[in-house]
């Protein structure tokens, strides 16, 4: 669906190892030095912990050299996320670290 308008796009890449842990990001358009993730909440446990995974992912990404802005598509067809709203607030904004800029959009479809 995104390959017309991001023509390097390119489907689970991992990055390096951050902490103890590796991130595999969903998609990644080193031109655009993007992430997409596509999230899908599973159940209400998975709902009222992803604002801790979407913060996780937010972690390991800004340490990416190519990556500016990470967009998070977040699946939520049974309405498990307590407060969508208040997620789109808690995690959509532009960042800094140490002068990186690093700007998140969050997009939840019930």
């Amino acid at each position: 669906m995104l390959r017309p308008w991001v023509r390097d796009l390119v489907p689970e890449d991992p990055t390096g190892k951050v902490g103890n842990r590796f991130t595999i990001k969903d998609f990644f358009s080193k031109e655009h030095r993007c992430v997409v993730e596509a999230k899908s909440i599973r159940d209400r446990d998975h709902g009222r912990s992803i604002s801790k995974e979407l913060h996780d992912d937010i972690e390991s990404y800004r340490h990416h050299d190519h990556c500016d802005e990470i967009i998070f598509f977040i699946y939520d067809p049974n309405t498990h996320i307590p407060d969508a709203q208040a997620l789109k607030r808690a995690i959509h904004a532009e960042r800094v670290y140490d002068g990186k800029r690093l700007a998140v959009t969050v997009i939840v479809k019930p």
